[in-house]
């Protein structure tokens, strides 16, 4: 080989990596995701500890799915096996009109269809371009379905840090985002990790939670949080010591978020499918008193409420009712 072509051999090979991170990174926002960064692939020490010490103090409620797969969650590598790069995604679902009046709060992420139908479309999409512009490539996509610590990832992919509340927050745009995840044996140019933690001295997340979930050291007490009590915690009554406490919330909860400084930098999203459902908007709380099972099941079939069943529902609603007579 001369050397000329041997020059020309070795920029290829330096240079495949660059063109196949710039080609990713690019469809990716083609695909209508907001940030995209990536991280090598390698086991999470430190997370492994944390991870531990918060399922030992119970901190995962009933959520048994978070004590399984330890391993798996910790080291992407047995999730898929010879991977290399761990490809973060964010995605913007922050509305451009909320909810009015008193009636019963629903969380933001959920106004519209449920993300776990839309990104993943999104995910699997980007994994067969990848695999027709690159060639055979191992993968697999995770939306918060998978043992995958992906606010870690995202941290380690240069997307922001992990707020007080336990959320991601993008220095550009606020935390009002879904993390996506694709694992790939794909050998990337990665990003540098978010290395600074802009909340400061700020405990506004932690001062503004009315069941004091959110703990110091960027610990929250999922037991305690109105997104598990209202959503993770099946068929079982409401502890009657958070009576007084939901401040209208019916499923989930965006205090931590409403009150974070840096949300005042969210932009509404572009996704026609994260477009309110416009029950959520205008139901009031009679009406949903009088809503029947049917109806739910009707008008909430591809939203993330379905989650918590119509039963669900009902109980939240009661329990929220029982808070507004007691005041």
């Amino acid at each position: 080989m001369g050397l000329l072509s041997l020059i020309n051999s070795c920029f290829f090979i330096m240079s495949t990596p660059f063109r196949n991170t710039e080609f990713i990174k690019k469809e990716a926002a083609r695909l209508g995701f907001d940030f995209c960064g990536i991280a090598r692939a390698e086991k999470l020490e430190e997370d492994a500890r944390r991870l531990e010490d918060w399922l030992h103090k119970g901190r995962q409620g009933l959520m048994k799915y978070m004590e399984a797969h330890f391993e798996l969650r910790i080291d992407p590598r047995l999730l898929v096996p010879g991977a290399r790069s761990v490809i973060t995604l964010l995605k913007n679902y922050y509305p451009g009109k909320e909810q009015s009046g008193t009636a019963p709060r629903i969380a933001k992420y959920a106004y519209g269809k449920d993300y776990h139908d839309v990104i993943r479309g999104n995910l699997n999409e980007l994994l067969e371009n990848i695999r027709i512009k690159i060639g055979e490539v191992q993968g697999r996509g995770f939306v918060d379905s998978a043992p995958v610590l992906e606010r870690t990832w995202a941290e380690k992919s240069g997307l922001g840090w992990v707020g007080k509340n336990g959320n991601l927050i993008n220095k550009q745009n606020g935390s009002f985002f879904f993390i996506a995840t694709l694992i790939t044996d794909l050998h990337l140019e990665y990003d540098d990790p978010f290395a600074k933690d802009f909340c400061g001295n700020c405990t506004l997340c932690i001062d503004s939670c009315p069941t004091e979930a959110i703990l110091p050291n960027k610990v929250v007490d999922g037991s305690r949080c109105i997104s598990y009590l209202t959503i993770e915690l099946k068929e079982m009554m409401i502890p009657s010591e958070m009576q007084g406490k939901f401040n209208n919330w019916m499923f989930g909860c965006d205090i931590c978020q409403d009150v974070c400084p840096w949300n005042r930098f969210s932009k509404p999203h572009q996704e026609t499918q994260f477009e309110p459902i416009p029950e959520i908007l205008n139901l009031s709380t009679k009406e949903w008193e009088a809503l029947t099972e049917e109806n739910f099941k009707k008008i909430f079939r591809d939203s993330p409420l379905r989650r918590a069943k119509f039963s669900g529902i009902r109980r939240n609603l009661n329990f929220i009712q029982a808070d507004q007579k007691s005041l």
